[in-house]
């Protein structure tokens, strides 16, 4: 829906950096060994997250590591990610996935899990063998290399193993989708730039990367933002391999940095979206004549400089024959004949996405648009389930700007996810290509005097870098969720009213996810999370 409009404003501010929740239940210190590190990622209460860090001390190459350990009673593991793991009572088994089974001396490696119940430190922890603090594959002679640092040098590269030379840490393909928007504006007042998704541990947990946005000014594909995208340098502190860029490299950018991300995660998938809120308009011309278009996108996305960058392209278009920004009267087949061109342009193997409206009304912006008839050209259709409500309506009534479900009193019929997905599937649309939508942001409003949905309110609450909107890393601790409805979660605090997901309701929603058949989940956008990722850490966990 209105999600784009954020697009546009969240161009300045500061970013709020928050340290990583990580609790270690041991140090991997002992040098010439083979360490294993459990740390808490989040923990709501009736749930947690776990991170498990292998790292290989020694000064030789480890084929293969085995974790054996003990929960205490009252917690247990319900999903893991990136090991296989086995249970006999309480005592659990981590192996290894095959293509994460090399550890280069100095490297480390990890992998994840949901548990039930508080988080409790494992017990009686080996690995390979011997103590989990300092035990498994043992040297004679220290290592050559340091283990990797969290912060790299600022004015050299680091002297540990590169990290392109260490094992996939994203499982391949074949599972459910997760998929994130970047946004190019995120590197000048957000602070948020593509070495994040490494180190919040988010690359780990994504599929693949929708970044936004290409415009389409005059009916073709141009570039959003050239400073951004290929020609800012990087300093080293900020490199995602801590490689400062230098002045007469062919490309810079962010488009360089996701280059070396994907050899960090070479199963991760990059798309290049399109449109937006702020840029739709020129797919208005584009489909007068959806070949020229097509061409000049495939001109685009295919530019030596950067071809091998991206996997995919993304059309976001806000909104074929209805209004967004602008109203779009091209008719109802002129989504679907765009999709055929790009289809027909890209060929087969290219990935071709769309992130379509959300509205479930009768007579609404799906009715508007034959989506079905586009859904065979497509990988995968991305309904914008979230901005349904919010401070747009400056007056209220307060209602959360992404509900599941409808509830008593929902101030319009048709706008929550269930009545969207369930729409796309009765007009013919795959449950396999929908993915479902989470916004990794709040949307509130000020002068709020009922805590429950429904009250009236004066205008927008206060945001970092937008009235009315604001990152879920700000709102889970300036104010805390205090109910939900709909299948979302709301706030008070003091006359502000404010609603978004957290990692519990994120959870319903992966699972209404599964029971649906869904091919995964989407999320705008990666910088409204925290630093150690607990949002997508729960889509992860979720969807299993």
């Amino acid at each position: 829906m209105k999600r784009s409009l954020r697009r546009a404003l969240w161009a300045t501010g500061a970013v709020v950096a928050l340290a990583v929740a990580a609790v270690p239940v041991t140090t991997a210190s002992a040098a010439g060994s083979v360490t294993a590190t459990f740390a808490k990622v989040q923990d709501w209460g009736t749930g947690h997250e776990g991170r498990v860090t292998v790292t290989n001390g020694t000064s030789s190459t480890v084929n293969g590591w085995r974790i054996e350990f003990t929960l205490p009673s009252g917690t247990s593991i319900s999903s893991s990610w990136d090991a296989d793991i086995t249970r006999s009572g309480d005592r659990y088994v981590a192996v290894n996935k095959s293509w994460a089974a090399t550890l280069a001396p100095g490297a480390s490696f990890s992998w994840g899990y949901n548990g039930t119940g508080a988080y409790k430190a494992p017990v009686s922890c080996t690995i390979n063998g011997g103590t989990c603090t300092g035990g498994g594959t043992p040297t004679t002679t220290a290592p050559t290399t340091t283990p990797p640092t969290t912060t790299p040098p600022t004015t050299t590269p680091p002297t540990t193993t590169p990290p392109t030379t260490q094992p996939p840490t994203t499982p391949p393909p074949g599972g459910k989708k997760i998929v994130g928007y970047f946004a190019e504006w995120g590197v000048y007042g957000r602070n948020y730039h593509v070495k994040n998704i490494h180190t919040s541990g988010s690359a780990a947990k994504l599929t693949h990367i929708l970044y936004a946005f290409g415009n389409t000014t005059g009916g073709r594909c141009s570039i959003g933002d050239s400073y951004a995208d290929y020609e800012k340098a990087y300093t080293a502190a900020d490199s995602v391999d801590g490689v400062a860029d230098t002045w007469d490299q062919p490309l810079r950018g962010s488009f360089n940095q996701l280059r070396k991300l994907k050899k960090m995660y070479p199963n991760l998938k990059v798309l290049w979206s399109f449109g937006g809120w702020t840029w739709s308009g020129g797919f208005t011309q584009a489909a007068q004549n959806p070949a020229a278009f097509a061409d000049s996108c495939y001109s685009l996305v295919k530019d030596p400089r950067w071809a091998d960058v991206f996997d995919g392209i993304d059309i976001d278009w806000e909104y074929p024959n209805a209004c967004g920004l602008q109203c779009d009267n091209s008719g109802p087949n002129a989504f679907k004949n765009v999709i055929s061109a790009l289809r027909s342009k890209f060929g087969g193997s290219f990935l071709v996405t769309a992130a379509i409206t959300a509205d479930g009304s009768n007579g609404g912006k799906i009715d508007a648009t034959d989506y079905a008839g586009a859904a065979n050209n497509l990988n995968w259709l991305m309904p914008m389930t979230y901005d349904y409500f919010g401070a747009f309506n400056a007056q209220g009534p307060t209602a959360p700007h992404s509900p599941l479900y409808s509830y008593p009193g929902i101030p319009q019929q048709g706008f929550w996810s269930d009545a969207a997905i369930q729409k796309l599937k009765s007009k013919g649309v795959p449950s396999s290509k929908l993915l479902l939508g989470v916004g990794f942001y709040g949307r509130g409003w000020t002068g709020v005097t009922q805590s429950a949905p429904g009250g009236s309110a004066t205008g927008a609450a206060p945001g970092t870098y937008e009235a009315g909107i604001e990152d879920y890393k700000v709102l889970k601790n300036s104010c805390p969720a205090t109910g939900t409805v709909g299948g979302t979660a709301y706030a008070k605090c003091g006359s502000n009213w404010w609603s978004y997901d957290t990692p519990s309701t994120i959870g319903g929603k992966m699972s209404y996810a599964n029971s649906q058949g869904l091919g995964g989940a989407f999320f705008w956008e990666l910088s409204g999370d925290t630093s150690n990722g607990e949002l997508i850490g729960a889509i992860k966990g979720g969807l299993g």
